[in-house]
């Protein structure tokens, strides 16, 4: 396989398509109306309880500012949540290049836009992993894969899109818009992807010791294996 080499790069990029799936919802309705005020014409694709937050937080202004993903995708949420941005049109808007002509062509093809940022965070792994009450069930359900999935395509992407990974860094993407009239900076979205990738490492490392850690016991305790 040969790999492509990207030789030029937009430093500012308008923040127009939004995708948000995120597990903490502290401090998404203000970031979502601070967004919307500072970008005309931004759009948020959003899942589940995060759709709800943001049609909330936009009142009035949610018709065509906030798109279900089910919709835009044409696919339905998996039970549970299991299965609701793990999409080929979600994945062509994250990973498209810009100033790639097939890459470009893609999207048209299958009706997909290009996202320029993701809102995202994690599911709450540590938390399990630090309760003693917490069983194997508990500490399976809690293993997130779209999340990082769709953060890690973001941060790769950071030559077009922002990785917002944690509510703690909402303040800096709000603080980089107002500077720069709605848009992102090249630099900005570097520091985004370092801290995401590290984010999503850390939450897999921690995954992989505490699964390392379960013994038989543990596991018929658990289940009732056939």
């Amino acid at each position: 396989m040969a790999f492509n080499r990207v030789r030029s790069a937009p430093d500012l990029v308008p923040l127009r398509n939004v995708l948000v799936s995120a597990y903490d919802k502290a401090g998404l309705p203000e970031l979502v109306r601070s967004v919307a005020a500072l970008c005309p014409g931004s759009r948020f694709f959003a899942t589940g309880g995060s759709l709800e937050t943001v049609r909330d937080a936009l009142g009035d202004r949610a018709a065509g500012r906030a798109v279900s993903v089910s919709e835009y995708t044409g696919q339905p949420e998996m039970q549970g949540g299991l299965v609701k941005t793990l999409d080929w049109k979600i994945y062509l808007g994250l990973l498209a290049e810009g100033g790639n002509e097939a890459h470009a062509a893609d999207l048209e093809r299958a009706g997909a836009l290009a996202f320029d940022a993701v809102i995202g965070n994690l599911y709450p792994f540590a938390e399990a992993a630090a309760d003693p009450a917490s069983g194997v069930e508990e500490l399976r359900q809690r293993i997130d894969i779209g999340g990082p999935a769709m953060i890690r395509a973001a941060a790769k992407n950071f030559l077009r899109v922002a990785a917002v990974s944690d509510p703690g860094q909402y303040g800096l993407l709000l603080s980089e818009l107002r500077s720069f009239e709605g848009s992102t900076g090249l630099s900005f979205r570097r520091r985004l992807a370092a801290e995401a990738f590290g984010r999503v490492s850390r939450f897999d490392g921690l995954v992989a010791e505490r699964l390392a850690a379960l013994d038989t016991a543990a596991l018929d305790a658990a289940y009732d294996i056939e």
